[in-house]
C-alpha cells in the first residue's frame, strides 16, 4: 500500500517541493514527473529532474525501501540503467546500476494526511469507501467525472465490439446481430443467447426472414428447445421444419441445459425472448444500417416493439396455455437494448468512421433514455447523487464496478478530492 501512495503522490505532484533532497544532501527540483508506466520497466518514463546544478532527463523508480531495488533484481536488469533518481519512503542502503555506478536517491516528503485519508478509505466497509465524504464534493465536479466515466465505459464496450468485428471479418450487421441477441438474454440468459446467435448465422435467418414460422423453427431448434418429445401440434410442426432447415444449413443445435428459468418472471422466460427475437428478425432487414441512418429515439423505440406470433401470446413455454397477452418488449426492456447494444454500436461505428455528429447523437440518446432501475443506481441515489438519465446511470455503474468495488480510490477523481482534503 505504501508504494501505491508514493506513486500517487509523485504522479499528482503532492510532495512538499521545498523539502526534496537526495540522501547526499543535494537539493532536488522536479521539473517533470514523467509519464506513469503501467507495463514492465521503471515506474515513470521521461522525467526531468534537477539535482544540485545538474539537469537530468530519464526514468524514475519508486520503492518503499531502498533495499527493494535489489530484492526486485533491478541491479541486474539493463532496463533500470536509465533510472536517474530512486524515490523511496525509507532509505536503508545505496542502489547501483549494472556497471556499479551509484544512483541518486531521495526520500519523498509529502503531507501525512494523504496517507491517513487513504487508509481510512481502504479500510472503510461502507457501500462505497467515501460514503461519508461524497456529500461534500461539489456536484459540478461529480458531473465532470461522470462524463469521463461514461466515455471510459463506452470505450470498454467498443473494445468488445472491435474484437467481435475482427472475428466476423468486419461484418457490422453480423456483429450487431450477435450483440443484440446477447442482450435479449437480459443478464440471466445472455451467454446462452450469444451462443445461439454465434451458432446460427444471420445469413441463414436472412434467407427465411419473410416467414416467421421458419424463423421460429430455426431459433427454437438451434436453441435445443425442440429436442424433447413434441408437447403440442405447434411444437411438432416447428421440430419438423427445423429438422429440414438443420440439414439444409448443416446446423448443430445447442444443449438446452444452457438456458435458465429458475427465479425468472414468466415474461423473461427464454422461450418468450426467442419468440420476440424471431419477430424482430422478421420485421427488420439490415437493421444496423437503418439505425445508423436514423438514430432518433422515436424510430429506435418503434423498431424494437416486436410482437411474437399468436401461439406465444397464450404461452410462456411449450406447455399449457396461459391468459392472453401480446408479450411485446416492454419499455424498460427496449431501453436496456438501446443502452447496451444500440448506443455502443453507434459510438463504435462513429469512432471508426470518424463521424463526430453520430458519436454526439449516441451520447444524446443516453441523455434521452430514463435512468436504469437497479440496486447500484438506488445506492447512488441514497447518497444524494443525481441520476437523471441513462447517461448518469451508465457512468455511475462504471464508477461502482471499476473503482469503488475494487477500492481504486487512487485512480478516482472523487477519491483524489477526499485524500487531499485536510
Amino acid at each position: 500500500m505504501k508504494e501505491s501512495i508514493l506513486h500517487y503522490v509523485w504522479q499528482h505532484k503532492l510532495f512538499t517541493a521545498h523539502d526534496l533532497f537526495t540522501t547526499d544532501g543535494e537539493q532536488v527540483e522536479v521539473i517533470d514527473v514523467g509519464k506513469y508506466n503501467t507495463d514492465a520497466g521503471p515506474d515513470f518514463f521521461n522525467a526531468k529532474i534537477k539535482i544540485g546544478e545538474t539537469l537530468w532527463a530519464g526514468n524514475l523508480e519508486i520503492h518503499t525501501h531502498s533495499s527493494d531495488w535489489q530484492k526486485h533484481n533491478h541491479h541486474t536488469d539493463k532496463a533500470y540503467d536509465s533510472v536517474i533518481l530512486h524515490v523511496v519512503n525509507a532509505a536503508d542502503g545505496d542502489v547501483y546500476r549494472i556497471d556499479g555506478e551509484r544512483i541518486p536517491q531521495m526520500v519523498l516528503v509529502y503531507p501525512k494526511h494523504i496517507e491517513t485519508n487513504y487508509e481510512q478509505l481502504i479500510n472503510d466497509q461502507k457501500w462505497i469507501p467515501c460514503a461519508d465524504q461524497i456529500g461534500t464534493i461539489p456536484s459540478i465536479f461529480i458531473q465532470s467525472w461522470k462524463n469521463a466515466l461514461l466515455t471510459e465505459r463506452l470505450e470498454q464496450k467498443m473494445q468488445a465490439i472491435d474484437n467481435l468485428l475482427v472475428e466476423k471479418n468486419q461484418h457490422w450487421e453480423e456483429a450487431f446481430y450477435i450483440t443484440l441477441a446477447r442482450n435479449f438474454g437480459f443478464g440471466t440468459n445472455s451467454q446462452a443467447f450469444e451462443s445461439l446467435a454465434k451458432s446460427l448465422p444471420l445469413s441463414a435467418l436472412g434467407k427465411h426472414k419473410d416467414n416467421l414460422f421458419q424463423l421460429e423453427a430455426l431459433l427454437f431448434g438451434q436453441a435445443g428447445l425442440l429436442n424433447e418429445d413434441a408437447v403440442d401440434e405447434y411444437a411438432s410442426k416447428l421440430k419438423q421444419e427445423y429438422d429440414f432447415l438443420r440439414a439444409k444449413f448443416a446446423l448443430e443445435p445447442m444443449n438446452a441445459t444452457q438456458w435458465k428459468l429458475l427465479r425468472l418472471r414468466p415474461d423473461n422466460f427464454p422461450h418468450v425472448r426467442i419468440a420476440q427475437f424471431a419477430a424482430l428478425i422478421h420485421s427488420s432487414s439490415k437493421l444496423f444500417s437503418k439505425i445508423v441512418e436514423n438514430p432518433s429515439i422515436d424510430y429506435l423505440r418503434s423498431v424494437f416493439v416486436c410482437e411474437p406470433s399468436i401461439y406465444w401470446q397464450t404461452h410462456y413455454l411449450f406447455t399449457a396455455q396461459s391468459s392472453k397477452s401480446n408479450k411485446r418488449l416492454g419499455a424498460r426492456s427496449i431501453n436496456g437494448i438501446l443502452i447496451n447494444t444500440v448506443v455502443p454500436f453507434l459510438f463504435c461505428y462513429a469512432h471508426q468512421k470518424n463521424i463526430q455528429e453520430l458519436k454526439d447523437k449516441a451520447l444524446q440518446l443516453l441523455e434521452t433514455i430514463p435512468c436504469e432501475v437497479n440496486s447500484v443506481v438506488t445506492g447512488w441515489q441514497k447518497l444524494g447523487i443525481s441520476t437523471d438519465s441513462a447517461y448518469d446511470s451508465q457512468a455511475l455503474l462504471q464508477l461502482k464496478k471499476h473503482y469503488c468495488d475494487e477500492k481504486k480510490c487512487l485512480r478516482c477523481r472523487i477519491g483524489h478530492k477526499v485524500m487531499t482534503s485536510k
